[in-house]
């Protein structure tokens, strides 16, 4: 399923990436494990910024948190240092200390230094709690799913429904995992930012898609108070330090209310942000470092891009979902399926069109 953004909605006049997706980033695959069974519906997303050692080659990131409801792993220790030392895994809610030791073993395994010749190692978990689709108390996450999501890691990855996303619910209809990408030239040499969305926040009767308020119109606008949480992770190969990235991640709140969010009281909004460039090492031959980044003046497009392809990646997360049972059975709606209970309604007509369905 495709998702087509008329430009007169984007910030900025980038084109996307090949695949419009996090991976046109180079050197970074996504992979999915998807969960469901009776009672389950639930699973694993892990991206792999790299495919070397990040624990020796590390990557200069930053977080914001723009609502801190939330069960993160290893976000402080990343404000402090500048850097991720790991993959990064995305999960439900109470799954987050399973997918921690499943990572923890992973890097134990790849690097045998960790905690004899050097310190420990700051796994990075992100969560959202998708216990309106998924019986969340069962625990149905192993570490064999996060072990079975490192293994599928590819560029090409499914959006929608799918591996963390696969019990998340957007906007009161079938949310997930979503991604979109833009490339852009500095200096005469081509670069990408990328975004992924894990979407699972908003009332329905906030829900705006380009300029169209369509979410009033749907018929099931049950909840009164936003509940939920949306993980957002960001990445390029620009130069960029982490202090830069921090500016960054916090403009990724600019995208998540373009599609209709006031974060509310219950919904955490997290993004996590890092550059591809200016490896750090965790054993270094020389106490000075020299590292690129971008001019501070010039950092406005990147700002630009950063909104267009956080909205963009929440869009997609609702485009390609499908409808599904939530925990008592009841279907969840997804966002093609709602627009076309509106039979003839024009708004809707334009958005199926535009959207690719």
């Amino acid at each position: 399923m495709g998702l087509n953004k008329p430009l007169l909605f984007a910030l900025s006049d980038t084109k996307p990436g090949p695949k419009n997706l996090i991976t046109d980033v180079a050197g970074i695959t996504v992979g999915h494990k998807t969960i469901v069974t009776d009672r389950l519906r639930t699973g694993v997303t892990v991206i792999n910024p790299c495919p070397d050692n990040i624990f020796r080659e590390k990557m200069p990131a930053a977080t914001h948190v723009i609502n801190g409801f939330g069960k993160s792993t290893g976000l402080v220790q990343v404000n402090e240092l500048g850097t991720i030392e790991t993959p990064l895994v995305l999960t439900n809610t109470l799954s987050v200390g399973t997918a921690s030791m499943a990572l923890v073993k992973r890097m134990l395994a790849e690097n045998p230094e960790i905690g004899l010749s050097t310190g420990s190692v700051n796994p990075i978990i992100m969560e959202c709690n998708d216990s309106s689709i998924n019986h969340i108390r069962d625990l149905g996450v192993t570490e064999n799913d996060v072990n079975d999501a490192f293994a599928a890691a590819a560029t090409d990855f499914a959006e929608g429904g799918v591996g963390g996303g696969t019990g998340m619910r957007c906007y009161e209809l079938k949310g997930g995992i979503g991604s979109a990408s833009r490339q852009v030239e500095i200096d005469g040499k081509n670069f990408t930012m990328g975004a992924l969305v894990m979407s699972n926040f908003g009332l329905s009767a906030d829900l705006n898609i380009y300029g169209h308020a369509i979410g009033k119109k749907f018929v099931d606008n049950k909840d009164s108070k936003e509940k939920g949480s949306i993980i957002t992770i960001i990445a390029t190969d620009i130069p960029f330090n982490s202090r830069q990235l921090k500016r960054i991640a916090k403009r990724s709140g600019i995208g998540i209310t373009r599609s209709g969010s006031f974060s509310g009281n219950g919904s955490g909004e997290i993004t996590l942000a890092f550059s591809t460039a200016n490896r750090v090492s965790h054993f270094p031959d020389h106490e000075l470092s020299t590292i690129q980044a971008i001019t501070d003046d010039k950092i406005d497009r990147y700002f630009r891009i950063t909104v267009d392809i956080v909205h963009e990646a929440i869009l997609s997360s609702l485009a390609h979902a499908q409808t599904t049972p939530d925990r008592d059975g009841k279907p969840m709606l997804c966002l093609k399926d709602a627009l076309l209970q509106l039979d003839d309604d024009k708004e809707a007509l334009q958005l199926i069109a535009d959207l690719g369905f």
